[in-house]
């Protein structure tokens, strides 16, 4: 069990560890996981928005 964990573990490095840069220095993964910190926050505002107009909407009186 401990070899294949290390084996994994040197997989990863190796792959890590030979990314490719862009121009500005940042690594792809470190877009990817902007990319998706930012995704979240929009569908976390989204949700909030959408739930805040639907209580509105239930609270209009049709009579």
């Amino acid at each position: 069990m401990w070899i294949d964990i290390l084996v994994a573990r040197e997989y990863l490095v190796t792959l890590l560890g030979e990314r490719r840069r862009d121009e500005a220095g940042l690594s792809v993964v470190e877009w990817v996981i902007g990319i998706t910190i930012v995704a979240g926050l929009v569908l976390a505002v989204g949700a909030i928005i959408v739930a805040k107009v639907t209580d509105k909407a239930n609270e209009i009186s049709l009579n």
